[in-house]
């Protein structure tokens, strides 16, 4: 993924199939950070992922001397490193709100994503209607504001993003009468420039 150079450069190890590596990139592109990406096949990672990470895993952000290896610490990181466009709110209300967004959603969510790849076939299913059923039930928030509870996209949104972009290969498919609101949301973020240079030869694969 090639972005625009703003301050620093950066190496980052990211899966290639992964939703919490793919959030990650959102804001690297939305910061347009001048970053180095490394490509990492989870069965195979490389000899020096293992010397950065003690749990040898992606997503991975070596930042000079500094390795984060968790997704929202790194993205939280990367707000405040360069902090312009902002991605999290200014009031502390606001930005406690969102972060509780994101922490529910990879709480209750992301758990659900990881089940239908790589959990068995009843695990499967029962989280695949659960994760459609949650999505239904969030469309009407969307009817009042262009992104997730706020006027502009923010972390919380690149958390989402990544989910909503492999519905196709989780094979759930939305009604689309009862989620317009969701589908257009979907659209709005999927055409921003930053998502489009976030995606990576595999998840462009989803979508092709």
């Amino acid at each position: 993924m090639g972005v625009v150079a703003k301050r620093s450069s950066m190496i980052f190890y990211s899966g290639s199939d992964d939703h919490f590596s793919h959030r990650v990139r959102i804001v690297l592109a939305e910061k347009g950070v001048a970053v180095d990406i490394v490509d990492v096949n989870e069965e195979q990672p490389p000899e020096d992922l293992a010397d950065l990470n003690p749990y040898n895993s992606v997503p991975t952000l070596l930042d000079r001397d500094l390795v984060l290896y968790e997704s929202k610490v790194m993205m939280e990181y990367l707000d405040e490193r360069f902090p312009h466009p902002p991605l999290l709110p200014v009031y502390p209300v606001a930005r406690a709100q969102s972060r509780l967004w994101m922490h529910r959603i990879e709480r209750e969510w992301c758990p659900m994503v990881d089940l239908i790849r790589s959990g068995g076939k009843k695990e499967a299913e029962k989280a695949r209607k659960e994760l459609r059923e949650s999505l239904i039930g969030i469309s009407p928030i969307f009817e009042d504001m262009p992104f997730f509870m706020s006027e502009e996209f923010t972390l919380v949104d690149c958390c989402l993003a990544p989910i909503l972009w492999r519905l196709p290969e989780l094979n759930i498919e939305l009604p689309e009468k009862q989620v317009k609101p969701l589908l257009s949301y979907m659209s709005r973020v999927f055409e921003r420039e930053a998502f489009k240079a976030s995606l990576n030869e595999r998840e462009k694969e989803m979508r092709a």
